[in-house]
């Protein structure tokens, strides 16, 4: 307990030598120091901006280090050029002169001006404003890049999948898309073969309807278009609650099939997008089992659970993994090298 008491002493009396030892305006390590900027620059607190930068020229030729040829000269007046240019530099800016004259009227507010001072000398030079839009403009570029790169690996795949380069294929040839490559056969093969690729990759981008994390980007998914368009979605919400508890919570309404598919999705805990990547024939077996009520929920996730437990109990490869758990799985000692 004597530590922190001591500590507590120690900063209470910082902070009275702070307020009863700085009495005058000046502040050694603020600013100017010791020494008044205006003085500095020999001009009065009612200067302006021009009059300011035209004392420092001047100035700046006298007591520039490179006048003066010898080197204790060059020395002395150094040291001068260096607080000439720093009383420059805070009274050229408005914000630090705004300040600096705060604390020549009050000079007892010692601990404010040490904030005011070392706040623009820490803060940042760029603007925030500036810096946060420029990081979500690269978000948003990497997103729609990388979405773009999962789109096309996904249409990769299918191109290798027969079936689908088969009926795309036939679809090809039912719109007469290869017309233009039999016209003109005395081109080498591998052009010709390139443009039939081209030709069952539209047709597959153009038929093939893919959901989940590798559906076509769009526009609206970029975090910069989410955050613009937030306000109207949070608005939409708030529309769509209203009317989903007058309806349903206080009129007592059925629900109708958006209101069960909404139920359905979230008793699954699944978004939009990962419904819908969920196949149609175990979609119908949702809306057949009746799985918007909470009671025919619960009753098939725990058959699920059942088949689960079972299909995992006839696995070889579980069997296998359930051996190894029992003797050689985390928290078991080995002497084998």
């Amino acid at each position: 307990m004597a530590a922190p008491c001591r500590q507590v002493v120690i900063f209470q009396t910082f902070i009275l030598f702070l307020v009863f030892v700085h009495t005058s305006a000046y502040i050694e390590g603020l600013y100017c120091g010791k020494e008044n900027c205006y003085d500095v620059l020999g001009v009065s607190r009612d200067a302006t901006k021009h009059e300011i930068t035209k004392a420092y020229r001047q100035l700046a030729k006298k007591l520039h280090p490179d006048m003066h040829k010898k080197a204790e000269d060059k020395k002395k007046f150094e040291a001068k050029f260096q607080v000439l240019g720093n009383a420059y530099e805070i009274l050229k800016d408005e914000e630090q002169r705004k300040d600096y004259d705060y604390m020549l009227d009050n000079p007892d507010l010692v601990y404010r001006h040490y904030y005011r001072y070392y706040r623009h000398r820490v803060a940042p030079k760029v603007d925030v404003r500036i810096v946060i839009a420029m990081t979500i403009t690269v978000i948003s570029a990497i997103q729609y890049m990388s979405s773009w790169n999962k789109y096309n690996s996904a249409i990769n795949y299918l191109l290798t999948v027969p079936k689908y380069r088969l009926r795309a294929s036939e679809i090809a040839k039912e719109e007469c898309l290869y017309e233009n490559l039999k016209k003109n056969r005395r081109r080498p093969k591998e052009e010709i073969k390139k443009e039939e690729e081209e030709i069952i990759r539209k047709v597959i981008e153009g038929n093939m309807e893919i959901k989940g994390g590798y559906a076509r980007p769009s526009i609206h998914d970029i975090l910069w278009v989410k955050i613009i368009t937030l306000p109207y979605i949070l608005g939409k919400y708030v529309v769509w609650w209203v009317r989903w508890t007058w309806r349903y919570n206080i009129k007592r309404e059925p629900y109708d099939a958006e209101a069960i598919t909404y139920l359905i999705r979230r008793n699954l805990k699944l978004n939009k997008t990962q419904f819908e990547a969920i196949p149609n024939r175990e979609r119908e077996e949702y809306f057949h089992r009746k799985l918007w009520i909470k009671e025919n929920f619960k009753v098939w996730q725990k058959e699920k659970e059942e088949e689960m437990r079972v299909k995992l109990a006839s696995s070889s490869r579980y069997k296998s993994y359930r051996r190894w758990m029992k003797s050689q799985g985390p928290g078991q000692i080995t002497f084998d090298d």
